[in-house]
């Protein structure tokens, strides 16, 4: 390390703090501590097993440049994700191995090249949809198991194309909800298509309510809940089971504006970094400022949107 700057660099999980000259990789400065850091094809950049995630100082680790960038692209690694055998740093970081044993390298090559999202996640900025039926529970205890089951495949259907309609792509039904996301194939405008999906969703609602009452004499009533942020989107599960998995904060608060309905007393709600993007495009009927979401630290403003204009 004659003549290099020594950096220190943090492993996680390990707890192990090493040093490293400028032009030391990090994952030579973990071999040369002990570390048992995965690196199937040796350190040469041909595979992902290196890979760590960058918890702190990435503006410290060198620019991913030729093999690290041919992997980084086909894998659709964020900017935090980095092969250890290609990185350098000039200051002090924070990483976490990835691959730990051999599970994990098994893992790390079930990537299949059919597929548009790798398996170790790739992050993007998506517009989030909930969409909750008030009052299932009642409903579905006053009919048989069958009529539910009718009942819910015609609005899951009626719902599915709507949101098709509006390129975006359900990822998954929990009971009577459905979780929808906006954006997941790069296409432009995603809170738009979001909202306007929503408000057409209402609107398909009021017009199969006459046939649940005729059939039931039941109606539906929907809430929605519409936010717009980061996640990471990967898959999971094993060969055919394989599903994709959306992670991140903005999940959870799109979820937790759908229940928000209950408390404002409206429909579709949508939050205040959502409106944003869609500002002078829609009306808002009404706004809502400082509204607590269940299990959210913060204040939320969320908006009652009528129309798009």
């Amino acid at each position: 390390m004659a003549g290099d700057s020594v950096n220190t660099i943090f492993m996680l999980p390990d707890e192990k703090e090493m040093k490293a000259g400028g032009k030391t990789t990090i994952l030579e400065a973990s071999l040369d501590s002990g570390i048992p850091h995965v690196h199937v094809c040796g350190g040469k950049a041909r595979c992902s097993t290196c890979r760590v995630v960058v918890v702190s100082g990435l503006d410290r680790c060198s620019t991913r440049q030729g093999a690290e960038e041919k992997i980084a692209d086909k894998l659709n690694f964020g900017p935090h994700v980095r092969l250890a055998c290609q990185t350098t740093v000039s200051g002090d970081v924070t990483v976490r191995r990835m691959v730990l044993d051999t599970l994990d390298i098994q893992l790390s090559n079930q990537i299949g090249p059919g597929l548009k999202l790798g398996s170790v996640g790739e992050e993007k900025n998506l517009a989030i949809l909930f969409a909750d039926i008030g009052d299932y529970t009642s409903f579905a205890e006053s009919l048989p198991a069958y009529d539910v089951i009718h009942a819910l495949r015609r609005y899951f259907i009626t719902m599915g194309r709507v949101i098709d309609a509006h390129g975006g792509r359900i990822n998954d039904y929990v009971g009577d909800g459905i979780m929808a996301l906006f954006g997941i194939d790069d296409r432009p405008d995603p809170v738009y298509s979001a909202v306007r999906a929503g408000l057409e969703m209402l609107w398909e609602v009021d017009s199969l309510n006459p046939y649940l009452q005729a059939m039931y004499r039941r109606k539906f009533r929907i809430r929605i809940g519409i936010h717009y942020g980061p996640v990471v989107v990967g898959t999971i599960g094993m060969a055919d089971m394989e599903k994709m998995a959306v992670i991140g904060d903005a999940v959870n608060v799109a979820e937790r504006i759908e229940d928000a309905n209950k408390q404002t007393g409206t429909s579709m709600l949508v939050s205040d970094t959502a409106v944003r993007e869609v500002f002078g495009r829609v009306r808002i009927r009404e706004t809502f400022s400082d509204v607590a979401l269940k299990g959210k630290r913060s204040r939320f403003t969320l908006h009652e949107i009528s129309e798009i204009l």
